[in-house]
């Protein structure tokens, strides 16, 4: 069975550990939907919310589910059709910007398969990364991606990504040496996704991923201007169903 559409009012939190202190907390919102029911909003209002494939992994003329089991067989799973539940942003005025999409993968039963964590970078570029969580939504993965001009590409990220229900909880620490340089969470309660909340996200947080993309640039510019040394992007590789 679908699952109707949802809208998370968020804050998310960003907290910088080392070698500078430096955290900073925002407003946005996410959208939670069934990537078989995908919400398609009356003519007015469809500036608001426009759901593409090209927008996150795979091929943008395939859909977002077969993008995801395309990805998810070169993991060595082999979905059988179960529900995909996706939490991201969708396009604003023709804008989107997704630091992190999110995908819990069910299996027919309604056994949770796996989560698939997807990372955007200011540079264009994107990476999946695939999490077996356990009962409590935990899992941890070695970075392997630049998001950051002030961070490389050591050490492991530990996810806490439950399922959202009434509440959404989610957080993600990088832990280096002993230490945590870098927590990111983001908490919100759910709402349906009625013609009101939408209105009232929209308004709330105008244009909300241009909000996001602007501000994270912001915070490296202040970063940047306290000297904080500039990390070389390497080079990333595509991943095979990934593009």
């Amino acid at each position: 069975m679908t699952m109707d559409a949802s809208i998370y009012r968020t804050s998310i939190s960003h907290v910088r550990r080392t070698p500078l202190k430096n955290s900073f907390t925002y407003r946005s919102y996410s959208w939670l939907v069934d990537v078989d029911n995908l919400p398609r909003l009356p003519l007015l209002l469809r500036p608001l919310a426009v759901f593409r494939a090209g927008d996150h992994l795979g091929d943008p003329h395939a859909g977002i589910r077969s993008n995801v089991e395309r990805y998810l067989r070169t993991q060595g799973l082999e979905p059988d059709g179960g529900a995909i539940h996706m939490l991201a942003s969708a396009r604003v005025f023709g804008y989107v910007f997704n630091p992190l999409s999110l995908f819990w993968c069910y299996r027919s039963t309604g056994e949770l398969l796996c989560v698939v964590a997807e990372v955007h970078n200011t540079y264009g570029e994107r990476h999946c990364y695939l999490l077996q969580t356990g009962p409590d939504g935990r899992a941890s993965v070695p970075k392997e991606f630049y998001v950051s001009p002030f961070n490389d590409v050591d050490g492991q990220y530990r996810m806490k990504l439950p399922a959202p229900g009434d509440r959404l909880a989610v957080s993600i620490v990088l832990e280096r040496e002993g230490q945590r340089p870098f927590v990111a969470t983001m908490d919100g309660r759910r709402k349906p996704a009625t013609v009101a909340n939408i209105l009232a996200a929209a308004l709330t947080v105008p244009a909300a991923p241009l909000l996001v993309s602007a501000l994270i640039r912001v915070q490296g510019i202040k970063l940047w201007a306290r000297r904080l040394p500039v990390v070389a992007r390497p080079h990333h590789p595509s991943q095979e169903a990934v593009q």
